[in-house]
């Protein structure tokens, strides 16, 4: 009898402390790397929108689980893009965000096994990233970026008066912006509208290439170009003085200097990325088998302040 109670009470202690431990293990810390290329207002949507949303997905399902955010930014460095992916692939992440085409080359170059997910990346397949869209086939997936440029293009002329070519400026090292450049360019060739390009390789150039441009073209078009982003207040300042219509590949980039655009919302677009990285997360999905996605929705934004001074009517300006 004696041995019964007293294995009966080992038993009960063993049972507590079983419970003990599975108490703690609930309160589980997931461990998230972001690296992003630099500072500006699309790319700081997208980081922002995406941890809106997977906090908001994991806490759905696990209410006492945290999300750690190892936040990187290399400000347009390239030796600190390199430092940097070295350092979030080495904290052991549970998944890695790669904010740009950059930055997501960089961390996969890294880690061939932590998961990556990608965001404000227009072409993943181009970019090396993945073996096809639509079956990754690798350790990365997520968004594409891809704006209508054709719609854009369209949307600038209607914005335009007289017969003078509408000006394209982008970042000529930039894959990105080389894509949608050449998208560009078969639109108006279809479209019998004459383009005339100007490329910049840094800051320092923006102002210059504006000048080269001045007097010559009805419109000016800047492609989702991290550059052109980062020099939205100069370009928005020069455009202005110059009563130049500027249509922007990024919403964000309009609020930041353009006249008006109809595309992504990049903060809608790290949500959407957080989705998907939600399912690697919790339901152990993996990249290889996850098609990249495009925006689940595009958006006419117009700058009502930048607009008036060009004397357009915001009413008068429609979706493409």
């Amino acid at each position: 009898m004696k041995k019964q109670i007293m294995l009966g009470m080992a038993m009960a202690a063993l049972g507590l402390g079983m419970a003990g431990c599975s108490s703690s293990s609930s309160n589980k810390t997931v461990n998230v790397g972001i690296l992003q290329i630099v500072q500006h207002g699309s790319l700081d949507a997208a980081r922002q929108g995406f941890k809106t949303e997977l906090n908001k997905e994991i806490k759905a399902k696990h209410s006492d689980w945290k999300v750690n955010y190892n936040y990187q930014n290399a400000q347009g460095d390239q030796a600190n893009l390199n430092t940097m992916s070295q350092q979030v692939s080495q904290k052991n992440p549970k998944l890695i965000l790669a904010i740009a085409t950059p930055a997501a080359q960089a961390v996969a170059k890294k880690t061939k096994t932590t998961p990556i997910m990608t965001t404000a990346v227009t072409d993943l397949k181009g970019a090396g990233l993945v073996k096809s869209n639509e079956k990754p086939g690798t350790n990365v997936s997520g968004t594409s970026d891809v704006a209508p440029v054709s719609k854009q293009l369209k949307l600038l002329k209607s914005m335009t008066k007289g017969d003078k070519p509408l000006g394209i400026m982008y970042n000529s090292s930039e894959e990105n912006s080389v894509l949608q450049v050449g998208i560009a360019k078969k639109y108006a060739a279809a479209h019998d509208i004459k383009l005339k390009l100007v490329s910049v390789t840094s800051t320092n150039d923006v102002q210059s290439a504006l000048s080269t441009l001045s007097g010559k073209i009805s419109g000016l078009y800047l492609p989702t170009d991290n550059l052109m982003a980062s020099s939205m207040k100069i370009i928005g300042k020069e455009a202005q003085s110059a009563k130049l219509p500027v249509v922007t590949g990024s919403i964000e980039m309009a609020e930041d200097g353009g006249t008006a655009t109809y595309g992504i919302n990049y903060k809608d677009l790290g949500k959407q990325t957080a989705k998907m990285a939600a399912k690697v997360i919790l339901d152990n999905k993996k990249p290889q088998d996850m098609a990249v996605e495009t925006s689940d929705s595009l958006h006419l934004y117009v700058n009502k302040d930048r607009a008036t001074h060009l004397g357009l009517k915001a009413n008068d300006i429609k979706e493409p």
